[in-house]
């Protein structure tokens, strides 16, 4: 596996780490740009929302369009899947608390 495979992995699951935290397990393309930047993801909006459409094409998140920005909501097996009870291949799997 190339390193920007492991990247890209772990960023997904850090997606689905910060919509599990947020309220009412959802953000804003916007907002999630912001907290993955505290987690050293400096990616694309381009890039972010290419893997905001690979998370909703798996289940793990749902998104809708709200003026210019993309509202995303976790589903539940995205929060499975942020806590470990349940693997998808393309996202890493957190470690144990």
């Amino acid at each position: 596996m190339k390193f920007a495979d492991f990247v890209r992995e772990d960023r997904r699951l850090q997606i689905l780490i910060i919509l599990a935290a947020a309220a009412g397990y959802g953000a804003s393309h916007y907002l999630l740009s912001h907290a993955l930047d505290a987690y050293a993801y400096k990616i694309s909006m381009d890039a972010l929302k290419t893997d905001l459409a690979w998370l909703e094409e798996q289940g793990l998140i749902t998104s809708k369009e709200v003026d210019d920005a993309i509202v995303v909501n976790l589903t539940q097996r995205g929060l499975d899947v942020s806590g470990g009870r349940v693997v998808v291949p393309g996202v890493k799997r957190p470690k144990p608390e």
